[in-house]
């Protein structure tokens, strides 16, 4: 069952962080300006229209897992999510077909973020109802920890590429082959998730005839308080992780001019690093409490940017990892809380839709925007750690805005009545 669930979500962020790690290639295929800089903010400007896509996903898969089953949500989803993957790998270049080579990226570019709506979320739905009350954290925290070997695994694969072939290679067709892997990925997990049984939630809930056919608005007449703090959630944790997974490279070689192997080398060890430090959050939520565990990411997260991407602007690659191991540590903490709490914040019968749709907005509004003015700052302010200012700027202010709304969740019913929880305390006291 977790594989089933995580390979979909491994896709997912393997595709969003290669895409990252050949940026510059990209660039020069398909926005082929002259100018190194300009290319390259064009390539994120176009990653940043599949996060405008997430919300409309995110309605669109919540709605099926609410009505259909969270199963069929998450089968659709792969699929969608791995044939726009593997397209991309053979679209023509701007000088073969001009305009059109940049218009089909960027509608490929939106399938694959309508179709990442419904993924994270999903999966968290799908492995937390199926998981003891008392082990919901470290359940949630296998998301968060399949995205980061995600991650590890697309700097591991340019890592090769960028060793065994020239630069002039690369940049011609190699950056287009861990987009091909796309295609078995899919099939196996299509084939995966068919196999998978409901969640018992789900069947309860069929066996009950609660199945809520317009979620959406549901959630409009009863939970728009846990539709703001989804969106707070996730302005910090889609973010910061977005930094990790494919800001950082670009940073190191663009900005910093670390070499490219020994840049991917560094983004391969910190995330290895951080998807070990995914378990131990969800433990301590699991022991603690969310609420007092995501505080304190949100707040470190604010605390620590600067000083890690300080860190990472040294150029030498040891002082790189702790970098990144520094905004990992805070970043573990926001990135599995906020995974059990989009779950656990909303009622069964609108789960799916309320923590796709507050989840996707926070990650299009606030961390969409976030490559391109990272890289705006980097530009602007070459030599520093400029690019972090805008993550701890949307920190502070949405853990200010939790501090005084987030409730402690971590001993709510996720089930129409769920006897493993019952005669526990549900902690709504905020501050």
């Amino acid at each position: 069952m977790l594989f089933a669930t995580g390979i979909g979500n491994f896709m997912e962020w393997f595709d969003f962080a290669v895409y990252g790690f050949f940026a510059v290639s990209i660039g020069k295929t398909f926005f082929p300006t002259g100018n190194a800089t300009t290319s390259l903010l064009s390539t994120l400007a176009v990653y940043g229209i599949a996060f405008l896509m997430r919300p409309a996903g995110g309605l669109f898969f919540g709605s099926i897992g609410d009505r259909l089953g969270r199963r069929k949500s998450l089968s659709l989803a792969v699929v969608m999510m791995g044939t726009a993957t593997a397209l991309i790998a053979v679209l023509p270049s701007y000088a073969a077909a001009g305009l059109v080579s940049p218009v089909l990226l960027v509608l490929l570019r939106a399938v694959q973020g309508f179709s990442a709506g419904g993924e994270w979320t999903g999966s968290a739905a799908f492995i937390i109802e199926n998981a003891p009350a008392n082990r919901r954290g470290v359940a949630a925290s296998i998301v968060p920890a399949t995205a980061a070997l995600a991650v590890a695994a697309g700097a591991g694969t340019a890592l090769i590429i960028n060793t065994v072939m020239s630069a002039d290679a690369v940049d011609s067709w190699g950056w287009r082959l861990p987009f091909l892997a796309a295609f078995p990925m899919t099939i196996v997990g299509l084939y995966m998730r068919l196999k998978l049984e409901e969640t018992p939630v789900f069947r309860e809930m069929q066996e009950s005839g609660t199945v809520e056919v317009a979620p959406l608005k549901g959630v409009a007449r009863r939970d728009l308080r846990s539709l703001g703090i989804a969106f707070a959630l996730a302005s910090i944790t889609v973010l910061g992780f977005y930094y990790l997974a494919t800001y950082v490279t670009t940073f190191l070689t663009v900005t910093v001019e670390m070499h490219r192997v020994d840049a991917l080398a560094v983004v391969a060890t910190g995330a290895l690093l951080y998807g070990f430090l995914c378990p131990l959050a969800g433990v301590a939520s699991d022991h603690v409490g969310r609420r007092p565990i995501s505080l304190a990411g949100g707040a470190g997260l604010a605390m620590i940017a600067i000083p890690a991407f300080m860190l990472m602007a040294t150029g030498r690659p040891m002082l790189a990892v702790i970098g990144i191991v520094l905004f990992g540590v805070f970043e573990a903490m926001h990135n599995v809380t906020t995974t059990v709490m989009l779950i656990e914040l909303f009622p069964p019968d609108v789960r799916a839709t309320g923590s796709a749709t507050g989840y996707n907005l926070g990650a299009a509004l606030i961390a969409g925007p976030g490559p391109v003015i990272a890289a705006a700052l980097a530009a602007a302010y070459p030599g520093t750690a400029a690019p972090a200012a805008y993550v701890v700027l949307a920190a502070v202010v949405a853990t200010a805005v939790l501090w005084r709304w987030l409730p402690e969740t971590r001993w709510r019913e996720i089930g129409l009545g769920d006897p493993s929880t019952s005669g526990k305390k549900d902690t709504e006291v905020t501050r």
